[in-house]
């Protein structure tokens, strides 16, 4: 046999050793890595890489796994996760939905909608009142003596469509997150995971929301649409204060409230003022808007005012030619307290104070109106054009210097103030300490603080939207007033309604109720 054959034959009889020794060296493979790494930097640089490689697999997984679960949880409480449930004659539809804010939404279609601050948690309650079920409600016509008990049924429909939801949305939120988990892993396991994950989620959600609740968010809604002008759907400030303590007695009564709303008569529910209560509309810094006094005098007949108070800037430039202006004023039918604003003259002062229904304050002086003592001081300042400050700030403070002074003469008297006024907040707050109450303007934005000696510092924003200035910025500036409630015996702040309107060109409309501090200053 030839030599050149003879050695592939040797080699092919060797072939197979060699096979089985492969596996072996492939073994030994990360051994012989790490050995090298000892010996020389040259081949180490290349570790770390596989290293991190390794480590950012996990990392991805986790925030793959983390989207599947949010996505599967929302998808399926927009798919099935709302309960349909009968309130009272009402049938509504109860939703859970993701939300930064939390809180809950009332809708009444076609009226609009009510918000409350019930609680704080990635979850938003919505609450749609679909319609009124006629049989029901014809029911409750043909017998009135039923809606004494309404309530008592409202809290049980509601108790019920709650705890319904609750575990509606369990499902839901599970069921989304495995289907979708199934979908994208395509591993029975890893979709099970999903579904866990979505119900711990909902599960702290949960805790997180009873943590947070807040069942006083009922007593300080906010309205937005038509239901803007039916403040009386959650009763009136003596009520408020008295009756209502438990959240969920609250949103029986709101949703009984509703019923009514939707009566025989198809129109919003007469208001019926407590005859203990008293409502002063505070307005300021109309600026020569005359469509402001259209809203005074609707404010007026829906709140069943007792006093206007104006805490100045009714004007803008304070000349002779503009007093025509005021002249509505005594057509409104209420007393109408004012102070001079740094819009307004003497002129314009000397013009109001021969209207019969006007009360001008100045220099301190105190005056009984409506059962309320209001003491108030003029703007020392006169700057329409805006264009000089001839005091500045210490010219403010000097009047709010005359104004305590005036208040604690007052209270030695025995006539104590239960309100002041001044248009400048700088002034308002040297009546610190001197007074329950005291109300400004000029800043054109609402504001409200409790002062360091127990002050209550109101400021209104601009009645008339800031008149001609609404059309400066890029949106104009709303209309704003507010409705504050006094206890008659006590002659002390309840609450009060601040009342937005849009400016120039809108129609927007908002309402939403305030409480002065469990624990504050009173």
């Amino acid at each position: 046999m030839p030599k050149h054959l003879a050695s592939l034959t040797h080699r092919l009889a060797a072939l197979p050793d060699r096979l089985a020794s492969v596996p072996k060296r492939v073994a030994g493979l990360p051994r012989r890595l790490v050995s090298v790494a000892k010996r020389g930097p040259k081949t180490s640089r290349a570790l770390p890489v596989l290293e991190l490689a390794g480590r950012s697999r996990p990392r991805t997984r986790a925030l793959g796994l983390t989207a599947v679960v949010l996505v599967g949880a929302w998808l399926g409480l927009l798919i099935v996760g709302n309960v349909r449930a009968p309130v009272g004659p009402m049938n509504t539809t109860m939703t859970l939905r993701p939300s930064l804010t939390g809180g809950t939404k009332i809708n009444v279609s076609p009226l609009g909608a009510l918000t409350l601050d019930s609680h704080v948690a990635p979850v938003r309650l919505d609450v749609n009142v679909d319609q009124l079920d006629p049989l029901r409600s014809q029911a409750l016509v043909d017998h009135p003596e039923r809606l004494s008990g309404l309530q008592d049924e409202v809290s049980r429909d509601v108790e019920h469509g709650t705890l319904d939801l609750a575990v509606r949305s369990c499902v839901a939120v599970v069921a989304g997150a495995t289907a979708l988990g199934l979908a994208v892993y395509r591993r029975p396991r890893r979709a099970l995971a999903a579904g866990g994950l979505a119900l711990t989620l909902l599960a702290a959600s949960g805790a997180t929301a009873y943590a947070t609740w807040n069942p006083r968010s009922v007593l300080e809604p906010k309205f937005s649409g038509l239901l803007s002008s039916a403040p009386s759907l959650v009763g009136n400030a003596r009520s408020i204060v008295t009756e209502f303590d438990v959240y969920q007695k609250e949103l029986a009564r709101l949703v009984t409230n509703v019923t009514k709303l939707y009566d025989v008569t198809s129109t919003l529910p007469t208001y019926r003022p407590d005859p203990a209560t008293l409502r002063v509309l505070h307005v300021s810094d109309i600026h020569l808007n005359p469509a402001s006094w259209k809203i005074i005098a609707s404010l007026v007949e829906q709140y069943k005012v007792n006093v206007i108070v104006d805490s100045g800037d009714t004007m803008d430039h304070g000349t002779a030619a503009e007093n025509g202006f005021l002249d509505p004023i005594a057509n409104l039918g209420v007393p109408y307290v004012w102070v001079r604003g740094n819009h307004d003259s003497r002129v314009t002062q000397r013009y109001l104070e021969r209207m019969k229904n006007v009360h001008v304050l100045d220099d301190g002086r105190a005056r009984t109106v409506a059962g309320l003592r209001f003491a108030g001081i003029g703007d020392p300042q006169f700057t329409p054009d805006r264009s000089a400050a001839p005091g500045g700030d210490r010219a403010e403070q000097l009047a709010g210097d005359r104004l305590a002074s005036a208040l604690r003469d007052q209270r030695a008297a025995g006539t104590p103030v239960d309100v002041a006024i001044a248009h400048e907040p700088s002034a308002a707050r040297e009546t610190d300490g001197e007074v329950p109450l005291v109300l400004a303007g000029h800043l054109h934005h609402e504001q409200t603080e409790v002062m360091r000696y127990g002050t209550r510092l109101r400021v209104e924003g601009s009645t008339g939207g800031s008149g001609l200035r609404a059309v400066e910025g890029r949106y104009p500036d709303p209309i704003e007033a507010s409705i504050l409630y006094f206890d008659r015996d006590s002659r002390r702040l309840q609450a009060w309604d601040e009342i937005e309107l849009g400016g120039l060109g809108l129609t927007t409309a908002e309402v939403s109720r305030h409480l002065p501090e469990k624990d504050g200053p009173k």
